[in-house]
């Protein structure tokens, strides 16, 4: 049985009634003074050997290895922690139990996404309000603070409390899920702020501390390392997280990770999780994508981003490989949108986006964050792998709307007779012109059967064969002539209803 593993965003510290049983243990500390006490013989001063001097504290003996003392937080938690806030929220009326669309009703999606109130959904009757707390921290002295977006999401009212114990009530200027980024405001000046950092220059083993309010303790400050920069996480490709082991836990969401100078350079906001609890692996927004999300959100209440229109994905050894390329790096286009930027720019499924504007991409969310970050109109050039060979290409900007997602289509009906690329462990058959625009598909080739590597592969019944190795193929004879060329390693483009995706195939 494989154990599932959750990428969490920290919530917000719920209630009423949090009950946290608190187990105590005091340990005195004694000494031992009945002993009796016996004067030594005396010894001649000549016969007494001097004694080595001992090393002095934090230093090292000689011929030992030099020791470096253990970092002290005291005097940043001092000068910045007054900058940290408790953010408390009351979320609005929710539909009482019993009223409206069950989650699992057909329609519950449809009226959620295009929010029209359900049948018979009304407020809470008798039921007292939701209360969540989580952190914040203020970046200007007349009362902006930056927060995560779920901790005021759905609030009616949101309350900020400080450390000298004043509360104001706070205007939610704006929210960005993508980033989970938030910025609220109080009406007050003079206030303490932080310092902002620079994340570009953080490496995996540094320092790093948080302050926040897990489980509704204010302040509370916790230290660890980084572990690793520009993290990915799943369905999240637009913030390049930096995970840190520093104990993060229900309302540390919204707080800030500083490091040993005292500036922020994140916001933590995701943990992984068996548990709910802390389990030593911590993500946090860099701070340099919470400020551009800010700025936009103060100047216009929402934020724009950059698009090319293109599907991209990670590459592992075997579609490196089977790219020509030395080793996994880039992003790997698995399908362009007809007449975007990227297809005007002559972007093709099967390149590989090594970087952009002469900055490299490793890892295909880089990518993302990159373009999501350049002004919509503007221009960049693009780092392609191709062929073997490397191109420069130009590409314009778009802006990202959200787009809605259609509806999964089922499994093709049966049409001309299959046929078997044994070396692929397919078994295919051509498409028919209407199954073809019922699906929406360039594709003409459909999987019946799978068996050895494509079974390996997750190939399922039902995939559209669109390509092998980065060239297109329309006929079960060039599916045929591309199984007899391929070599151990092949990379091959599938439509699985509406998505468009690379996977690899490692032959015998």
């Amino acid at each position: 049985m494989n154990a599932k593993a959750d990428f969490d965003l920290v919530p917000p510290l719920r209630s009423p009634l949090a009950v946290l049983a608190l187990a105590v243990a005091l340990a005195a500390c004694s000494r031992d003074t009945s002993a009796q006490q016996s004067q030594p013989a005396a010894v001649p001063a000549a016969a007494a050997a001097p004694a080595p001097a001992a090393p002095a504290a934090g230093q090292a003996a000689p011929g030992e290895p030099a020791m470096r003392a253990l970092p002290d937080f005291t005097q940043l938690v001092e000068k910045y922690g007054p900058a940290v806030v408790n953010v408390e929220v009351v979320e609005k009326p929710q539909p009482a139990p019993g009223q409206g669309l069950s989650p699992n009703d057909p329609f519950y999606d449809f009226f959620k996404r295009f929010g029209i109130p359900a049948p018979d959904q009304g407020p809470r009757a008798g039921q007292p309000p939701i209360r969540g707390a989580g952190s914040g921290f203020i970046v200007s002295p007349d009362g902006y603070i930056l927060t995560n977006a779920h901790v005021v999401s759905d609030a009616e009212t949101v309350t900020v409390r400080l450390t000298d114990r004043r509360e104001f009530q706070a205007k939610v200027i704006g929210a960005d899920e993508r980033t989970d980024v938030a910025v609220i405001k109080i009406s007050a000046s003079n206030l303490p702020t932080v310092k902002l950092g620079d994340p570009a220059r953080i490496k995996p083993g540094q320092w790093v501390l948080a302050i926040g309010s897990p489980f509704g303790f204010e302040n509370t400050v916790t230290a660890g390392i980084i572990s690793a920069t520009s993290r990915a996480l799943p369905s999240d490709n637009y913030v390049p997280f930096i995970q840190t082991d520093v104990a993060v836990n229900p309302g540390n969401s919204g707080g800030p990770l500083f490091n040993m100078a005292g500036e922020v350079i994140g916001i933590n906001s995701q943990i992984f999780s068996r548990t709910g609890g802390f389990m030593g692996l911590s993500f946090a927004i860099p701070i340099d994508v919470a400020r551009n999300v800010e700025e936009q959100l103060i100047k216009t209440g929402h934020v724009v981003r950059g698009r090319i229109g293109v599907t991209i994905q990670d590459l592992n050894a075997q579609l490196a490989e089977s790219f020509g390329l030395d080793r996994p790096r880039g992003a790997l286009v698995s399908s362009v949108e007809k007449d975007g930027p990227a297809a005007k720019a002559g972007i093709q499924p099967g390149d590989v986006i090594l970087g952009v504007a002469g900055h490299p991409i490793e890892h295909y969310g880089e990518l993302s964050g990159a373009i999501a970050a350049m002004k919509p109109g503007s221009e960049t050039t693009l780092d392609v792998w191709r062929g073997g060979k490397h191109l420069n290409v130009s590409v314009a900007i778009a802006e990202l709307h959200e787009q809605q997602q259609t509806a999964a289509r089922g499994a093709h009906p049966p049409g001309s007779p299959a046929t078997t690329p044994a070396a692929f462990g397919l078994t295919v058959r051509a498409l028919t012109s209407q199954e073809k625009e019922q699906a929406g598909t360039q594709g003409s080739l459909v999987v019946e059967g799978v068996s050895g590597p494509a079974a390996a592969a997750e190939i399922q019944p039902g995939d559209i064969i669109l390509g092998v190795n980065g060239r297109r193929v329309r006929s079960v004879a060039e599916l045929q002539e591309a199984a007899r060329s391929a070599g151990k390693n092949v990379a091959l483009l599938i439509q699985r209803e509406d998505a468009q995706i690379f996977v690899p195939l490692k032959l015998p």
